[in-house]
C-alpha cells in the first residue's frame, strides 16, 4: 500500500482525530510526517529541474532569541507548531496568516533544571485538539480552531525534583503520552499517558526502579528491573533514564515505543556501585498504549557510564531483512555510535552497525545481543579516559530521514570523543542541581583543554592509546546517506563544525533538504550528495524541514534559531554569531522571493568599568567564587563570551552589579528566565561569585583596551594565545 493510501486508510478508521480534521497525502500529520516519523515525503512537485526557483513564500517572526527545534505539522491547510518553552501557534499554511497563538504561563524557575536551553520539539494534533508540553512539565490540550485551553495536566510525579519537558507529545490511541527531562539533575525518569478527552492520568511508567526499602515497586514491570541495580544505589538522586524525546506509537502492535535517557550520576560506581545493567537506562522500551505494561525492551547501553541516551528520534518502517519481506522494524541511531534495526513486534535485534569511532565497547555479542565491555579503554573510574563517541553523541535529537525507495538512512552524524575524568572529590548531592559527578572535555579542542590540567595529568592523557585517534581526527560532522544494513555511507557531505547538525527531509522527487548554522537552507541530490540549491536565510537552522501541499502548491517549511546543548556558546561560523538569533518560521515555494536577512551585528564594545571590590575581598574569595560559578551550574547558562545568547557577566552594567544579590537570591529576574538560587547558595557565597565576576570584568576590560590599542578585534582570541602579535 502506498503512503497516500495508507494515510487515507488511517484517516478513515483511526480514533485519533476529530471527524472535522481531514488528513490527506498533502498533509504532514506528525512531527515526522507520517505515522512512522520517517521525515520522508511522497510529494514531488519541487524537483531537481525547478528547485532553482525556490524562494520565500512567507515568514513569521516568533519573538525570541532562543532555540527553535520543532518540526511543524500541517493538516487541512493549517500549520501547527511550537516555540520556546512550549508556546504554540497556528497559521494558514498557504498565506502565513496567524490564526491563533498560545503563550502559557511558565514557571521560569524551571531553568535551574534544564541542561540544554528552553527547547520544545513540537506538538501533536488529534480529535480537534493540539497537544503541547511546556518547559515546566505542564501538558495542554488546545482547541485546534481557536487555541483555547480545553484541559491542562501537571505531568510531574513530584515537584521536588528537577523535572522539565522539552519533547513533543505522542498520541497513542485514546491517550497522549509525554516524557520528561532532567537526568543530569535529580530525576527518576518516566513517561505519562493522559486521556485525550479529559486529561486524566491513565498510566505512568517509571524507567528506573525506586528504593526497594520502600516496599514493592510502583509498577509491576519494575520488579524485574530492580534486580539489575545495586540494592544500595543512590536512589535519592533518582537514577536518570529520562525519556525526553523519541516517543513513537505503533498502531500495528498497539505499543508506544520510548527511548530512555542516560544514568545519573554518569558513572555507575556513583550510581549503582556494584554495577548491573540497570534497566531501563539507555533503552528502547515498548509499552502497551492502553495499560503502560512492558511488552518488550532492548537496552542499547547496559550500565551506561557515558551519557549515552537512547532518546534520539526513531523511525518505524518495514524492510526486507533476515529472510522476511516487509518486516516491521525500528531504525534507531542513538548517542552510542550504533545504527540499530529491531523487530518492532518483539524487540529482537536484527542488526547493529557502528557508524563512528567507538571504544566504549568491543562490539556486539552475537549470542546475547549485548555490547561487549571494554573497561581498559573506557572505564574512567580507573583513571582519565578518552571515550568515543563523546557525550554529544554520534546522533542526537536532530531528525534523520528514511526513504523506503532507496533504502537509505539520511542523517547528520558526529564523530567526536570526550576526555572524561572523575572529580578529585565526590561533589555533594544537589537537590534540583547538576549531579553528573564528571568532568568533560571535547576532543574537538583537546590540546587547549589539556592546558587547564596539571601537567602530570595532561601527560597521562597524552599517553592514552585513544589520544593518537584524536590527533588524526579531533572531530567531524557530516551529513551521510547510510545503508542501515551495513552502516556504510553511500555519500557524505562535510559540515562546518561539530555543532552543525541540522535535521533532514527527503522527498520522492530525489531531493534532500537540510539547514545549517550558517543560516543556509540547502537542497541536495539525495542520490549523489550534490548541492543543487542554497538559500541564504541569515538565521541559524537546527530543526528538520518539512513539506506539504495546499491547493496544488507544494511548500517547504523550517523553524530557525540557534540553541540546544551548549546554547550560550555561539559558534563563530554561525549566522547567530554574525546576525543575531532572531527566531523565525520560514516557508518556501517555487517562484518565491528572497529571504529578508537580519542586519549584521555591530562590532563588540569594550567592557564597562566594574565597581570596586567590597572590603575584605581576597584572592581566596575570588578563587572560591570561580569554583562556585562552575560547580553550582552558573556556567551552564553563562558562557561569558562575546555574542552569547545569555548575558556575558563580564560586561554587567552598574544596575546589575548593584542588584546582584537580589537577582541570584531573591529571583528578581525569574520572569525573564534567570532562576533564584537561595536554596543552594548563601549570601557570602553569592558575594564570592560576584567578586570573581568583578575581577573577570577588570581583566577583560584591560585586555580589550589593549586589543583596541593594537588594532585587534575585541572578539579575537585572548592575547595570551595570540602569539603572532
Amino acid at each position: 500500500m502506498g503512503l497516500a493510501a495508507t494515510l487515507l486508510a488511517i484517516a478513515a478508521c483511526s480514533p485519533q482525530r476529530a471527524p472535522d480534521m481531514k488528513i490527506t497525502a498533502d498533509d504532514w500529520a506528525t512531527t515526522g510526517g507520517d505515522a512512522g516519523k520517517s521525515h520522508h515525503s511522497k510529494l514531488s512537485d519541487i524537483n531537481a529541474d525547478n528547485v532553482g526557483t525556490l524562494g520565500l513564500a512567507w515568514a513569521a517572526d516568533l519573538g525570541t532569541n532562543r532555540v527553535l527545534e520543532a518540526t511543524p505539522i500541517v493538516i487541512d491547510g493549517v500549520m501547527y507548531t511550537s516555540g520556546v518553552a512550549g508556546r504554540a501557534y497556528a497559521f494558514d499554511a498557504a498565506t502565513g496568516q496567524e490564526l491563533w497563538r498560545f503563550e502559557p504561563e511558565v514557571d521560569m524557575q524551571v531553568n535551574r533544571t534544564v541542561c540544554c536551553d528552553m527547547a520544545n520539539r513540537g506538538v501533536a494534533v488529534a480529535r480537534g485538539k493540539v497537544f503541547v508540553a511546556t518547559l515546566d512539565a505542564q501538558l495542554y490540550a488546545l482547541d485546534s480552531k481557536t487555541g483555547k485551553v480545553m484541559w491542562k495536566a501537571d505531568t510531574r510525579d513530584t515537584p521536588e525534583r528537577g523535572i522539565n519537558s522539552t519533547g513533543a507529545p505522542e498520541v497513542a490511541g485514546d491517550v497522549v503520552v509525554i516524557g520528561n527531562g532532567g537526568a543530569e539533575y535529580d530525576v527518576r525518569g518516566y513517561v505519562s499517558a493522559f486521556d485525550l478527552e479529559t486529561g486524566k492520568l491513565s498510566w505512568r511508567f517509571h524507567t528506573v526502579p525506586r528504593d526497594p526499602k520502600l516496599g514493592p515497586q510502583d509498577h509491576p514491570d519494575l520488579e524485574a528491573a530492580v534486580k539489575t541495580w545495586d540494592a544500595n544505589s543512590r536512589w535519592d538522586i533518582g537514577g536518570g533514564g529520562t525519556p525526553w524525546d523519541a516517543i513513537n506509537y505503533d498502531a500495528e502492535t498497539g505499543n508506544v515505543i520510548i527511548g530512555t535517557g542516560n544514568g545519573g550520576p554518569y558513572h555507575t560506581v556513583k550510581r549503582s556501585p556494584k554495577g548491573g545493567d540497570q534497566l531501563y537506562l539507555s533503552s528502547l522500551v515498548a509499552l502497551d498504549a492502553k495499560t503502560g505494561r512492558v511488552k518488550w525492551h532492548y537496552q542499547e547501553t547496559p550500565g551506561d557510564n557515558w551519557d549515552f541516551t537512547a532518546t534520539q528520534p526513531m523511525i518505524l518502517t518495514k524492510m526486507s531483512i533476515s529472510g522476511e519481506k516487509d518486516r516491521p522494524v525500528v531504525l534507531h541511531a542513538p548517542k552510542n555510535g550504533f545504527l540499530y534495526i529491531l523487530d518492532r513486534r518483539d524487540g529482537a535485534l536484527l542488526s547493529a552497525k557502528p557508524i563512528v569511532r567507538m571504544n566504549w565497547t568491543k562490539g556486539i555479542d552475537p549470542k546475547t545481543g549485548k555490547p561487549i565491555p571494554n573497561p581498559d579503554a573506557a572505564d574512567w573510574a580507573l583513571g582519565p579516559k578518552i571515550i568515543f563517541p563523546g557525550t554529544p553523541g554520534a546522533r542526537n535529537w536532530h531528525p534523520a530521514s528514511y526513504d523506503p525507495q532507496t533504502g537509505l538512512y539520511y542523517a547528520p552524524v558526529q564523530d567526536m570523543g570526550n576526555l572524561i575524568l572523575m572529580p578529585p572529590a565526590d561533589p555533594p548531592f544537589q537537590k534540583k542541581g547538576l549531579n553528573t559527578a564528571a568532568t568533560l572535555f571535547f576532543t574537538s579542542d583537546l590540546e587547549a583543554s589539556l592546558a587547564l590540567l596539571p601537567p602530570p595529568l595532561a601527560a597521562q592523557v597524552r599517553a592514552l592509546p585513544a589520544f593518537a585517534d584524536v590527533k588524526k581526527l579531533p572531530a567531524s560532522s557530516e551529513l551521510r546517506a547510510i545503508d542501515p544494513l551495513t552502516g556504510k555511507a553511500k555519500w557524505t557531505v562535510s559540515m562546518q563544525g561539530w555543532q552543525d547538525r541540522g535535521g533532514v527531509l527527503t522527498t520522492a522527487s530525489g531531493l534532500l533538504f537540510q539547514g545549517n548554522l550558517a543560516g543556509q537552507l540547502r537542497v541536495i541530490d539525495k542520490a549523489t550528495g550534490k548541492l543543487l540549491k542554497t538559500i541564504e536565510t541569515g538565521t541559524s537552522i537546527l530543526a528538520a524541514p518539512m513539506t506539504y501541499r495546499v491547493k496544488g502548491v507544494q511548500y517547504v517549511a523550517v523553524m530557525a534559531a540557534w540553541g540546544g546543548g551548549g546554547y550560550p556558546y555561539v559558534p563563530r561560523y554561525s549566522a547567530a554569531y554574525t546576525r543575531g538569533n532572531q527566531g523565525r518560521l520560514l516557508v518556501f515555494k517555487l517562484g518565491g522571493g528572497p529571504v529578508s536577512l537580519p542586519a549584521e551585528l555591530p562590532a563588540p564594545e569594550i567592557a564597562g568599568v566594574p565597581p570596586a571590590q567590597a572590603a575584605g575581598v581576597t584572592p581566596a574569595t575570588i578563587a572560591k567564587g570561580q569554583a562556585l560559578f562552575y560547580s553550582v551550574g552558573c556556567a551552564l547558562c553563562h558562557s561569558n563570551q562575546h555574542r552569547s545568547i545569555t548575558p556575558d557577566l563580564r560586561r554587567m552594567q552598574p544596575a546589575t552589579h548593584e542588584n546582584f544579590r537580589k537577582i541570584v537570591l531573591e529571583g528578581l529576574f525569574v520572569p525573564t528566565g534567570m532562576p533564584r538560587w537561595d536554596d543552594l547558595l548563601k549570601p557570602d557565597e553569592v558575594d564570592a561569585i560576584h567578586a570573581w565576576l568583578i575581577d573577570a570584568q577588570v581583566k577583560v576590560r584591560a585586555e580589550e583596551l589593549e586589543k583596541r590599542k593594537r588594532g585587534i578585534p575585541l572578539d579575537a582570541p585572548s592575547l595570551a594565545i595570540l602569539s603572532n602579535y
